[in-house]
């Protein structure tokens, strides 16, 4: 283990643990106590109880018994890491995380070319989230020969995102990702899991080429299509895999040029120009999926954006969730399951806690 490993995962875990120590202090001092937060939090609380009891108590793996086990799985545990839990805490959620952490790392979850998708049938989709949940727990395994193995991983997995981009693409998706790793065609859902992963990679100190991040930047703003003539702050969208103006695709893609530092840009103008505007709705296609999507690239923006973002995921989720402490996608989404529904929820509603370092601007 190199010295320059243990400092980036080092400080990739004090940064984290800054932030909420940071917020207990903010809450402390000022005595804040608002009746849609509290709401919030006892919705988050139901929601981790439920995703315990998700968990395949013989496996580890968190899942509804409908395949891709190591995606779902994943997303349990970023959704847990985003309320501040973390693998090394004594407590049923530290556990959980460690059971769910191990099955995702257990040798048959991972091809040799260092692919998650593949097992699970969760595709190049599964691959991101999964890639993404070991970039941003590099550091914090159980102990030093789990943190290696969590780090090897990840390197592999980082790998394969990054040759799957070179592949010869067709129809303008140059710099993004599709399907499969040898896919030749690309599109935003699948290329923005591909850039959360090699951004959070990236920040805990693996290499991660510049150029990588650019062309994938460069294809996610091709997809861009502005309300008439171009200008700042002017509103536009994204499309799927071309231009057009889709809350979903315009939701991803606001959020993952923000992670790309693309903060000023004018597709980030226009995009959270536009969801401001025409915000978000129950029953739109991809509910839960546009609303974490939604609720995190507002963060990022700031101010009436971030105030708006939370606000309306808020007053759109909570009023969904089961008595269990689940949430359940309708038409295209119910094929996800509950854990799928509930670790975007949560994933969406805690956004106030800046806990996970993807998401911290």
């Amino acid at each position: 283990m190199t010295a320059w490993w243990v400092a980036a995962t080092h400080g990739h875990i004090r940064a984290r643990a800054l932030c909420a120590w940071a917020l207990s202090l903010t809450l402390a001092f000022t005595g804040l106590t608002v009746k849609a937060d509290d709401k919030v939090d006892e919705a988050l609380r139901r929601a981790t109880r439920y995703l315990l009891e998700a968990q395949d108590p013989a496996t580890g793996a968190v899942h509804n018994n409908i395949r891709n086990e190591n995606a779902m799985s994943s997303m349990a545990v970023l959704a847990l890491a985003s309320l501040g839990h973390q693998p090394g805490d004594p407590t049923p959620e530290g556990e959980a995380m460690r059971k769910a952490i191990a099955y995702v790392l257990r040798p048959e979850g991972q091809d040799a070319q260092g692919y998650f998708g593949a097992v699970d049938g969760s595709r190049m989709y599964g691959h991101g989230i999964t890639t993404l949940m070991l970039s941003e727990m590099l550091g914090m395994g159980v102990d030093a020969k789990q943190d290696e193995l969590i780090r090897d991983k990840c390197r592999k997995a980082i790998d394969l995102i990054l040759s799957a981009q070179k592949e010869p693409k067709t129809d303008g998706g140059r710099g993004g990702w599709r399907y499969a790793p040898d896919d030749k065609q690309s599109d935003m859902s699948v290329t923005v899991w591909q850039v959360m992963a090699l951004r959070s990679a990236k920040n805990a100190g693996l290499d991660v080429p510049k150029e990588a991040i650019d062309d994938a930047v460069q294809y996610i703003k091709r997809l861009y299509d502005p309300e008439g003539k171009r200008g700042e702050g002017k509103p536009g969208g994204f499309g799927y895999n071309a231009r057009g103006k889709e809350a979903s695709t315009t939701a991803e893609g606001l959020l993952a040029l923000q992670v790309c530092g693309e903060y000023e840009s004018e597709e980030v103008l226009g995009a959270s120009a536009k969801l401001l505007r025409d915000g978000i709705r129950q029953g739109d296609k991809w509910f839960f999926y546009t609303t974490y999507y939604y609720a995190q690239g507002m963060y990022q923006r700031g101010g009436k954006f971030a105030d708006e973002g939370k606000r309306l995921a808020a007053e759109l989720i909570l009023p969904l969730q089961s008595r269990e402490g689940w949430w359940e996608g309708v038409n295209e989404e119910k094929q996800g399951g509950k854990v799928y529904a509930t670790s975007l929820a949560v994933l969406s509603l805690a956004v106030k806690n800046h806990f996970l370092p993807i998401y911290q601007r």
